[in-house]
């Protein structure tokens, strides 16, 4: 089956949450897409967002499983939810993205690249940042051999500061929450596609703050208990031998840190946030006085502004694609190997061991256009 434009993919969406608009929203850009409708377990909510944006609402999620007019299902239920919707829709003979993390855990996440291949659909992954114009871009340069041979990365996963934008962050700070599973998986996803697949973790991780304020705008809750780890170290070892060094916090509000940097033996490359599509890449040669932005490799997809680069769709619009043949670039096989290096991070904490991963992924092809 081919989608185009003339023929797009029909969509439907399970969970109305605190970023279905940004998905409504950021699928509307791409051509070969049609939503066509919504469900989620509170119905009222279900109404609400359909009638936002002028799409069916389906009764329930089995109502919008069955419908034999909806190709691809976008599940951004809560993490805990992510492995048995995705579960669910492959059953129904649906191509599946969800949000990240693709489960809350490597075990609930094992068996569903198998059920989808069983089931003969495809199933993706977010995030899917790392095909902007800034990844995109900064892996020619690496590619190009810019920065010479790369020898080590350094990555800062720093606070969203979610308590004063997100009316109930909850999940955040607990199992399946964290800085581990919530933004973790933009730079490891990032990192993977620059470097290529990881082999060994060792971390450590602790909670910071057990209790936080929250203070965004109509919020539903005044304080949260955290009960998963909000700070963590760890050193990454990719299977190229390029060595990582990562940082995940909820505790660290204020800082002076980049977000990605790649140190090769000619030269330094500065990503920009990962949680975004597009932003400056930065280069300087060992023996360089002054930094040099790169050009993109292709036009970004808009603004700086955070309600620009918070839209999401890209890696649907990649598994449309995908279906047809074209490279699954946001697929569940990269997302479970993050997934894996992620919980990595814990176990190493627990165990005071290096972990050795027992997953791997190719380098996603990379993006000109």
């Amino acid at each position: 089956m081919t989608f185009s434009a003339t023929r797009p993919a029909r969509v439907g969406i399970i969970g109305t949450g605190n970023i279905f608009d940004r998905y409504v929203n950021g699928m509307a850009r791409y051509p070969r897409l049609r939503l066509t409708g919504c469900a989620d377990l509170d119905h009222a909510r279900t109404l609400k967002a359909a009638a936002d944006h002028g799409i069916r609402a389906y009764a329930s999620v089995d109502a919008l499983l069955g419908d034999p007019g909806v190709d691809i299902v976008v599940n951004i239920t809560p993490p805990l939810a992510h492995a048995a919707v995705s579960a669910q829709a492959l059953r129904a003979g649906k191509h599946v993205y969800v949000e990240k993390p693709v489960a809350a855990t490597v075990a609930e996440a094992a068996p569903l690249t198998a059920l989808a291949r069983e089931c003969g659909v495809l199933f993706g992954s977010a995030p899917d940042t790392f095909l902007g114009s800034a990844a995109q871009t900064a892996r020619k340069a690496l590619d190009d051999g810019l920065i010479g041979q790369p020898v080590g990365v350094t990555a800062f996963v720093t606070h969203s500061k979610a308590e004063t934008w997100h009316p109930n962050p909850g999940f955040l700070f607990a199992p399946g929450g964290g800085p581990g599973l919530d933004l973790g998986p933009y730079y490891l996803t990032s990192l993977v596609n620059l470097i290529g697949p990881i082999a060994t973790v060792s971390g450590l991780s602790r909670i910071g703050a057990p209790v936080r304020e929250v203070t965004s705008p109509g919020r539903t809750v005044e304080s949260i208990e955290v009960t998963t780890p909000t700070h963590a170290a760890a050193v990454i070892g990719f299977s190229s031998g390029v060595i990582g060094s990562l940082q995940m916090s909820f505790d660290v509000w204020n800082h002076h840190l980049p977000f990605i940097e790649v140190y090769g033996t000619d030269g330094t490359l500065t990503i920009p946030d990962p949680n975004g599509f597009d932003g400056d890449v930065r280069l300087r040669g060992n023996r360089e006085e002054q930094w040099r932005t790169l050009p993109p490799v292709f036009p970004p997809s808009g603004p700086l502004d955070m309600d620009v680069q918070m839209l999401r769709g890209a890696g649907v619009d990649d598994l449309a694609g995908a279906v047809d043949g074209a490279p699954h670039r946001a697929s569940a096989e990269l997302a479970f190997h993050v997934l894996e290096a992620l919980e990595a991070v814990e176990t190493s904490s627990g165990s005071r061991q290096v972990v050795e991963l027992t997953s791997t992924a190719e380098r996603p092809a990379a993006r000109t256009q």
